[in-house]
């Protein structure tokens, strides 16, 4: 029998559809779960006539392998992860090459390339972004590992993952964990983009009165035009969706409580041991935690009150107002985003570069946006570019466009409507933008109380002064 080109761990949705994409462009693929009955279900169901081959024991598994073997993990991130490489590295041999898939922390995935190629193996972190249908038609990829065994994996990795204009969406991240970082980023970035929306869809239902239907329809014509992305397209057909027992829209029926898997918080705790200030991701982590105070929430309801007034008319000004202003919280998203990026490349030695990583973002990932085109084309211009609101091209729009963040924020503050998000956007714009904050008070009250020293405007050195 001929040897399968490459082999997939773990045959959960992603897992199978990925198998079935690669099938699908022409790669032999070997399959194992741990649970047989998931890899016979697919071997006698989706994957029936096709080049993918069922196995149901780790020896088989690596035995049917074409060398160097090609092994793809879509496990669970954590302990699942390191416990399958303790099965199977007793069965590898020198140059073979280890893919995880998974969500996994970027220092397990820097621990574990460490652990491997000691052991004469090649790892790689991948990140994969796209969710079930990304997987089987196209995700897109994040690689990182070592440069020199890339070229083994990237046939299959571009053969696979989605494709835009300029390209198939996927590229080398970098050495070590730049892989799985990129994705961390990526899905933080996703938290703050998500927040923003909820925030202008909260704004529209609470001061503007409008109903799922008429959201929908807000939506679906935003996505028509500068918003164009997948988060918006999906949230104008979520808007529009009717529940079928009960015909009200299926959105008013579900339960305001949040849930995350750990990638937005692993992006808040780097940046913090990074001195990176993302406060859109921040922002987003606090909305999702406190939606988990559900029966708190619904105590305080009784207790504490906030503006009741009526509902404003909402006209097409109102509208494309609301627009801006989302359009400019979620540019300064990605500027957190990218901002985190640069200073991680540099802190861990990744080299990213952010020019072809907002490349292939366009394609398969869920923060796909018309958007990442100038984004892109900001870090050709200057790959060492600080920060996204300074670019020409950005900055005189995001000028025009901040009255638009003032507008929503102020109908926020004045009807009880929380968006730390936008408020977060706008902060973080303001601050950006001064060539002076008040910290100059905050470090004379650190030498107050702690001598901790400052620095003066008018001269050199460290001072210290007895302030009393």
């Amino acid at each position: 029998m001929q040897p399968s080109d490459i082999g997939l761990i773990g045959l959960a949705v992603m897992g199978e559809n990925l198998a079935l994409n690669m099938a699908n462009h022409g790669f032999k693929v070997s399959v194992y779960n741990r649970t047989a009955e998931r890899t016979r279900t697919l071997a006698n169901g989706r994957a029936k006539g096709t080049t993918i081959q069922p196995t149901y024991d780790l020896k088989e598994f690596v035995a049917s392998l074409a060398k160097p073997r090609r092994i793809f993990l879509m496990v669970q991130a954590g302990a699942p992860v390191d416990s399958v490489l303790a099965q199977l590295r007793p069965l590898l041999e020198a140059g073979d090459i280890v893919m995880d898939g998974g969500n996994s922390y970027y220092k397990d995935t820097e621990r574990r390339t460490k652990e491997m190629e000691a052991a004469g193996f090649h790892y790689f972190g991948v990140g994969v972004s796209g969710g079930e249908a990304g997987a089987l038609e196209g995700p897109c990829i994040m690689p990182g590992g070592s440069r020199a065994a890339y070229p083994l994996i990237e046939p299959i990795l571009t053969a696979i993952a989605a494709k835009v204009s300029d390209g198939a969406c996927v590229a080398y991240m970098g050495p070590g964990g730049a892989g799985h970082y990129v994705k961390m980023v990526h899905n933080g970035c996703e938290y703050a983009i998500m927040q923003l929306i909820a925030e202008t869809y909260d704004v529209l239902r609470t001061a503007y009165g409008l109903g799922a239907v008429a959201l929908a329809d807000v939506f679906r014509r935003w996505n028509d035009g500068k918003l164009n992305s997948y988060l918006i397209e999906i949230t104008a057909k979520v808007l529009a969706f009717v529940d079928p027992e009960t015909k009200q829209p299926l959105v008013d029926l579900i339960l305001d409580r949040a849930g995350q898997k750990g990638t937005g918080k692993w992006t808040s705790q780097d940046a913090l041991d990074l001195g990176v200030t993302i406060p859109n991701i921040d922002a987003a982590l606090w909305g999702r935690n406190i939606s988990a105070l559900k029966d708190e929430r619904v105590h305080a309801s009784t207790v504490l009150t906030g503006p009741r007034l009526p509902a404003l008319p909402s006209d097409q000004a109102v509208l494309d107002t609301i627009e801006d202003a989302l359009y400019t919280g979620i540019i300064i998203s990605y500027a957190q985003a990218m901002a985190m990026l640069r200073a991680a490349s540099h802190e861990y030695s990744y080299d990213l570069n952010l020019s072809e990583i907002a490349r292939i973002w366009k394609g398969g990932c869920i923060i796909r946006s018309k958007l990442l085109d100038p984004i892109q084309a900001a870090f050709k211009r200057d790959p060492d570019l600080a920060n996204l609101l300074v670019d020409s091209e950005f900055s005189g729009n995001l000028n025009q466009l901040q009255a638009s963040v003032r507008s929503v924020v102020r109908q926020g503050i004045e009807r009880g409507i929380p968006l730390p998000a936008f408020g977060a956007s706008l902060a973080y714009f303001d601050s950006y933008r001064r060539a002076q904050l008040p910290v100059n008070l905050i470090q004379a009250q650190r030498d107050f109380f702690g001598a901790h020293t400052y620095q003066r405007i008018d001269r050199p050195g460290t001072f210290h002064t007895d302030w009393e």
